[in-house]
């Protein structure tokens, strides 16, 4: 039977994290399903869902203490399930532009949290404008619209919240 686990780690940022730890999921007989990984300042971040028979994710699963060591990061397992293959709606890539200001990846959240639409993905990022060096910040997102949403009203309401809060963005299918 096979078993999902969710792991998530964190710590100082050096070369060879990612091989050291595909190697440990490899040799443990387990296979990295997806996975997400960043330098946030010093530090190395990553999220991967493990997948493999139950009993090489259970022995995976003992021995986070001795991966811990082994690779100096920390580390939290979360059994999980597969993701349902039935998810019905529309994916929809979300791109935001703006000066960098407090409380912009809230905003855009919100929005979308607050007519149920669900946020798959999000990635941000801060950089100084070319030229001027102004502060300016970027939002990737992907979002998974339901069907009932009638796309001209969210594309309406979202050019509506953008201009308020100063955003330039776009709001486009994923092909």
């Amino acid at each position: 039977m096979k078993k999902f686990l969710v792991l998530t780690a964190v710590g100082k940022d050096r070369p060879g994290i990612v091989k050291a730890l595909s190697e440990i999921i490899d040799d443990a007989g387990a296979s990295i399903d997806e996975s997400r990984m960043s330098v946030l300042g010093g530090e190395f971040a990553v999220i991967l869902l493990v997948s493999g028979e139950s009993q090489w994710v259970d022995a995976l699963e003992q021995r986070i203490p001795d991966i811990e060591e082994q690779t100096e990061l920390t580390i939290h397992a979360r059994r999980t399930e597969a993701k349902p293959g039935d998810l019905k709606g529309l994916p929809y890539s979300v791109t935001v532009v703006s000066m960098d200001h407090p409380g912009i990846v809230h905003s855009v959240t919100a929005f979308f949290g607050n007519r149920k639409i669900n946020i798959e993905e999000l990635s941000t990022r801060t950089y100084a404008a070319a030229h001027t060096g102004t502060p300016m910040f970027a939002l990737d997102m992907t979002v998974n619209i339901p069907g009932d949403i009638r796309m001209s009203q969210l594309r309406q309401d979202f050019v509506e919240f953008c201009d308020a809060f100063y955003i330039d963005a776009t709001l486009e299918p994923l092909t």
